[in-house]
């Protein structure tokens, strides 16, 4: 499991994710690109984004699919589900982490995501994507047409769980740190907060964590606080 705070597909994010690929053991591991959490920002952004991740892993030396599924309607296609089941790795790219969730919970695309995950496929989120596939989805509305949060009330729905009791704040450093601990301090009793930098990953593999990239990722046990870098470890 790859959780991302923000860059994914860019030159920065290059080195890490071709140790995710070295990690699948295969001279040319099958890739699975999922915009879906973009498809609320326009049908050319959408498959920029997925353009975008195929040349990006292309480059890498992968095999690479982009799965366009933009709704849990789409979420119902075979070929999608075929395609999930069948790749080394699966990348959920950034925009709108609700939206990605509904799709999940509202199709067989959520159950096919982790039958793979139970298969030992790695399943990559990046920023949205990271946050629909833990344990809760922070879920914060906005001022329309000003994308302003508003801070009250925050809603923390279940997500899709792959990584238990855990909740993801990507772009954790491009948030004035006051306001960042004030999200992360409003998770529900029990919940861990991950707070992963930009161009940061952390992955967890047999119950460790270890962070990668130029940031931080800061952990939040109700007001306790730990920060990791680059090759620190830790356990949730």
């Amino acid at each position: 499991m790859a959780l991302v705070g923000a860059g994914e597909f860019l030159a920065p994010m290059a080195e890490f994710d071709r140790g995710l690929l070295e990690a699948t053991g295969r001279p040319r591991p099958r890739v699975v690109i999922l915009p879906t959490a973009s498809a609320l920002d326009g049908e050319d952004t959408f498959r920029t984004w997925a353009e975008m991740g195929v040349e990006h892993f292309s480059n890498l030396g992968a095999e690479v699919e982009p799965v366009l599924v933009r709704t849990a309607q789409e979420g119902r296609d075979g070929a999608a589900i075929q395609a999930i089941g069948e790749a080394d790795l699966v990348y959920l790219s950034g925009g709108h982490p609700r939206h990605l969730l509904d799709v999940l919970q509202g199709s067989p695309l959520g159950a096919a995501l982790a039958r793979a995950h139970a298969r030992g496929a790695t399943i990559a989120g990046c920023s949205a994507g990271a946050m629909a596939i833990v344990g809760r989805t922070m879920d914060v509305r906005f001022v329309p047409k000003l994308r302003i949060p508003v801070p009250f009330p925050i809603r923390w729905p279940e997500g899709l769980a792959l990584v238990d009791r855990v909740a993801v704040l990507p772009h954790y450093d491009a948030w004035p740190e006051a306001l960042a601990a004030f999200l992360a301090l409003q998770a529900p009793r029990g919940a861990i907060v991950l707070g992963i930098d930009e161009e940061t990953a952390v992955v967890g593999r047999n119950g460790a964590w270890q962070v990668h990239g130029a940031g931080r990722v800061t952990v939040w046990r109700g007001r306790h606080r730990e920060r990791f870098r680059k090759g620190d470890a830790f356990r949730l």
